[in-house]
């Protein structure tokens, strides 16, 4: 498990639990010694000891033993890490798993699409869903593991699954990694405007996913991703939750603060500040509306005042149904006429 943050803690333990050799690295030497020592991550997870059997390290001391490695790192930090990953030592049918909800710099790609380019996607894979750090090592969590190769996804699957988390097979890891964004965008954007009404928290959270829906469709994504854990679960856990970054995002946003001083406000990174932004020029290179997607973004820069962010929100009229048009009165008889005609003749 490479990244010892919040979610990358919870799910050592949770694994280490589970009987799998599992060994937690760090950025740093320096914050090894701490957790070892202390075998408590305070600053990320306290008040969870981490058990015994968690082996801690630095990354600098590779993963070449390792069957699979865990990327539970800032998506703006995936290209680093893919590099020190082949000097690392990694083995040739080790399994790189992506655990980050956001994009990647400067073209706002899905993780795994970054990782399939470099270790082919055969052994690339994805984890979402609904999965509170805090709560997850207490109480459990609802995950989804995505590849596009079926014997990975099932056996993350029962790796979770030994470690007492429930955990769904997807094979859509590119739906199902930007339902993940999608929901981080909309939980930020209900948290901006919530002190503006509900319905109107409620309409930005909405129109966000409906077009990273359209963008995600467009790249072959399935709807199930976006409306099952991977997305409407983990949007419900988060709107909720009243330890959830992305929603303190937007309220210190509401409040003034800028984008540049939230995550020091905060003390943990926030991958919506920097996801949203990429994926309102993604969905614009792609063709997809974006007026609310896109207003988000200029929020975060500072380009847009916050009144006339929810104004826009409020006034916002989504793309009409895509009407599927009835053939004319007597259609399918002149059909079948012509039909028996050209087959007889």
């Amino acid at each position: 498990m490479i990244g010892a943050g919040s979610f990358g803690t919870a799910l050592a333990v949770l694994l280490a639990r589970g009987g799998l050799r599992t060994t937690l690295q760090t950025r740093t030497p320096e914050q090894a010694a701490t957790l070892d020592s202390e075998r408590q991550n305070s600053v990320y997870l306290p008040g969870v000891e981490l058990p015994a059997q968690l082996r801690i390290e630095p990354a600098s001391a590779g993963v070449e033993r390792a069957d699979y490695v865990f990327l539970a790192v800032p998506s703006r930090g995936l290209a680093e890490v893919i590099a020190t990953l082949g000097s690392g030592g990694l083995g040739r049918r080790a399994a790189v798993v992506s655990v980050a909800k956001g994009l990647v710099p400067p073209e706002g790609l899905p993780p795994t699409t970054v990782l399939s380019a470099a270790f082919g996607a055969g052994r690339v894979a994805c984890v979402g869903g609904p999965a509170h750090a805090q709560e997850m090592v207490h109480h459990g969590a609802g995950l989804v593991a995505a590849s596009s190769d079926e014997e990975l996804t099932r056996s993350l699957a029962q790796v979770f699954t030994r470690a007492g988390v429930v955990c769904e097979q997807s094979n859509d890891p590119i739906g199902v990694e930007l339902a993940g964004a999608a929901k981080n965008a909309a939980a930020l954007a209900a948290g901006a405007t919530e002190a503006q009404g509900l319905n109107a928290a409620g309409a930005a959270a909405g129109h966000i996913f409906a077009e990273v829906w359209r963008y995600a469709e467009g790249l072959g994504a399935r709807p199930e991703s976006m409306i099952g854990l991977a997305g409407a679960g983990d949007l419900v856990a988060t709107a909720l939750a009243p330890e959830s970054r992305n929603r303190r995002a937007g309220e210190l946003l509401a409040a003034g603060v800028p984008a540049a001083e939230i995550p020091a406000r905060i003390g943990q990174a926030v991958e919506a500040l920097e996801s949203v932004p990429l994926l309102a020029r993604a969905l614009e290179r792609a063709g997809v509306g974006t007026p609310v997607t896109g207003a988000l973004a200029r929020l975060i820069a500072g380009e847009l005042p916050l009144d006339d962010w929810v104004a826009l929100v409020r006034a916002t009229v989504p793309p009409p149904a895509r009407w599927r048009r009835r053939p004319q009165p007597g259609f399918w008889r002149r059909f079948w006429r012509r039909f028996w005609r050209r087959l007889a003749g």
